[in-house]
């Protein structure tokens, strides 16, 4: 099979700013083509994306459940191969499943649903039709998480004692959804963003990179969350103590009241021998310090007498000293899927580097996250322990 990946979306219309990200990723390799969507709930905005984005009339759909069911008609060779979803996270569930139900793989923002419940059931679908769901935790694309995930998988820095995991932001130190801000008014409304507001929206990257870098799974957590801004209905600070299976112990905080804070996603992990640190506003460097020896520095796109992981470089793009930001790590979770699904497709084994993307489980764990740290949070118990129900 060689040919480009057909790609349908939901949500992503004109104005909107992730959609426009997720066009970009998916665009940057070559490997996919978007041949429709069903962009917005307005059926006039809906039209006017498909116009904007060149799309024929008769692929611009109203609704995702039209869009699913017409292309699932169509012939083998025209409809689409899998949908984006890029919604606000209460209109998650629907289309994912239908999707899957008709045979379609799903790329699908985060957090991947609205509640726990419905990322269980998520994944028992995805576990039945055997089908892809890619889930866009971006930071997991950069090089340089790449290369710090390797070495701690193989052994570097010992067994793994204390992980610190930040987020701090201060885009929403004002009440931005009482003046109109798109962005903030879906994210502090309980009936759309769900039970957590920060810690729903930045904390799962926080909590998602610990463990994506650590190769740990959290077992047990203490959180004590915060509304700072009087008539905020969710949590808009918060910190989180993090016990893990290996016997590690880490710290979480995530803020979105940050005051002057842009996006300081940071992460700091310790072992035996050694840790790391990386930082997502200086994406190319990834610091390595030893017990007995001084700090290294690791750059993406450096050719050392001692090469990078094939992890690091497969998702590397630019020569050193070019920056490797935000678009291209979401780029390479697009094409790693891509490259999965296509070797799927062609009845090939995908390399273990193409395979390296955030998936169902991924998901699942990021909505236990958010709902064992507010449940954490209402109680007097000093630990909850990490649950997810079975279905």
């Amino acid at each position: 099979m060689k040919r480009k990946l057909r790609m349908g979306m939901v949500g992503g219309g004109k104005s909107a700013f992730i959609g426009a990200v997720h066009r970009i990723a998916a665009n940057m390799d070559g490997l996919i083509e978007l041949v429709c969507g069903a962009f917005s709930s307005n059926a006039e905005n809906a039209k006017e994306s498909g116009k904007e984005l060149f799309l024929p009339a008769d692929r611009v759909y109203l609704s995702y459940e039209e869009m699913i069911e017409k292309e699932s008609k169509l012939p083998a060779d025209k409809r689409m191969d899998f949908i984006s979803i890029v919604t606000p996270n209460h209109a998650h569930f629907g289309p994912a499943m239908l999707a899957l139900e008709k045979g379609f793989h799903v790329v699908i923002e985060k957090p991947m649903v609205f509640s726990l419940e419905e990322a269980v059931l998520l994944r028992k679908k995805v576990e039945e039709t055997g089908l892809l769901l890619c889930l866009t935790h971006t930071y997991a694309g950069y090089p340089m998480v790449k290369q710090a995930r390797q070495m701690v998988k193989e052994g570097a820095f010992g067994k793994i004692r204390k992980i610190y995991s930040e987020y701090p932001q201060g885009w929403l130190s004002r009440l931005s959804e009482k003046d109109g801000s798109k962005q903030a008014v879906w994210r502090t409304d309980p009936s759309r963003s769900g039970k957590a507001g920060c810690m729903g929206d930045i904390g799962t990257h926080a909590a998602h990179l610990a463990e994506y870098i650590s190769g740990l799974k959290i077992t047990q957590l203490c959180a004590d969350l915060s509304i700072f801004l009087e008539g905020r209905a969710l949590d808009d600070d918060g910190n989180v103590l993090l016990r893990f299976d290996n016997g590690a112990t880490g710290v979480l905080f995530a803020s979105q009241v940050a005051a002057g804070e842009e996006n300081a996603l940071k992460i700091r992990i310790y072992g035996e021998k050694g840790g790391l640190e990386w930082a997502q506003q200086e994406p190319n460097t990834l610091l390595v310090k030893w017990l007995d020896q001084p700090t290294q520095i690791y750059r993406t796109g450096v050719g050392y007498a001692k090469p990078l992981s094939s992890f690091a470089t497969h998702n590397t793009r630019t020569p050193g000293g070019h920056p490797e930001g935000y678009l291209e790590a979401f780029a390479n979770l697009y094409r790693n899927f891509a490259q999965t699904l296509s070797a799927r497709l062609e009845g090939v084994q995908p390399s273990p580097e193409s395979l390296d993307f955030p998936s169902i489980e991924d998901g699942v764990r990021g909505m236990a996250f958010i709902e064992n740290v507010v449940k954490s949070n209402e109680s007097l118990e000093k630990w909850t322990f990490f649950e997810i129900p079975k279905l």
